[in-house]
């Protein structure tokens, strides 16, 4: 492993093991951020925290598609590098603007899963009421189904070949940067959507499963049949979609079992507005 590979390697380690430090530091935060989606101050504490844990998660897994991005960007494109031959320089400053927009569709993607799944909750649970699980478990099972689909497959495949990406997509300069950042995180985002989704919808924002979603996306991306292992994860979200939906199993959406025993007493005043928290909701339904 040459300097500008060991250079990217450490680079991304060291900033998602920060950012694994941050989300332990900060998890209650996120938990409270993710009940008051209309407020701007939890909104932009959600997207903070949220693009931290991105990083975390992300990164390790994108250390071969940066590291090829590097040598071909010092080999002057994708028509011309020879990935067998160490690039003259250490890696320029497109190599963080493309990590950059990388970043910034992940968290879009946090703020438009946040936003769009307090909506649905709040319209739910005006409707559904007792049979708001059925909402719980048709989000398992879509999930679980898209792990099948020729999209994930697709997806998945530019990448985890980082060269066929690069020869489908490349573009030079600085707005070749930009441009392929945000190709590889929309691509990665076909990729990993339902694990996301399901982190802000079934409040999974916890330090295991972060991890667990982690390894998962990590193998998908290094091992060349990674495709398995999504197709392993979308069975058992597809299970216990049903599982949930027949009641067998029982969903703690935002999994804290504090609010379990809160009593009447301690509800805000503000309970039937739209940005109270998911767990007062299902607290006042049961």
């Amino acid at each position: 492993m040459d300097r500008p590979q060991k250079t990217i390697l450490f680079s991304l380690v060291a900033v998602a093991l920060a950012g694994w430090a941050a989300a332990w530091a900060f998890e209650q935060d996120m938990m409270l951020a993710m009940g008051g989606a209309d407020n701007a101050l939890s909104l932009a504490v959600f997207t903070s925290i949220w693009t931290v844990g991105m990083a975390a998660m992300m990164f390790p897994a994108i250390v071969p598609m940066v590291s090829l991005y590097n040598r071909l960007v010092n080999a002057g494109g994708a028509g011309q590098a020879s990935i067998s031959e160490p690039p003259k320089k250490t890696y320029s400053g497109k190599v963080m603007l493309f990590v950059a927009c990388y970043l910034v569709v992940w968290a879009l993607t946090g703020v438009a899963i946040l936003l769009g799944w307090s909506e649905l909750m709040n319209v739910s649970a005006a409707t559904a009421g007792q049979s708001i699980h059925y909402v719980f478990a048709t989000v398992l099972v879509i999930s679980g189904i898209y792990q099948f689909t020729p999209l994930k497959n697709k997806c998945l495949g530019y990448c985890e070949s980082p060269m066929s990406f690069f020869m489908r997509r490349w573009s030079a300069g600085t707005a070749g940067a930009i441009k392929m950042g945000l190709y590889h995180g929309l691509y990665c985002l076909g990729c990993c959507w339902p694990y996301f989704l399901l982190m802000v919808a079934l409040g999974w924002m916890n330090l295991a499963w972060m991890a667990l979603f982690a390894a998962l996306i990590f193998g998908e991306k290094i091992w060349s049949r990674g495709i398995w292992l999504a197709r392993i994860a979308g069975a058992g979200f597809i299970i216990a979609g049903i599982l949930a939906g027949a009641e067998i199993v029982q969903i703690d959406p935002m999994n804290m079992g504090s609010m379990d025993e809160m009593s009447m007493d301690e509800i805000p005043a503000d309970e039937n507005s739209a940005g109270m928290s998911m767990n007062t909701m299902l607290l006042l339904l049961s």
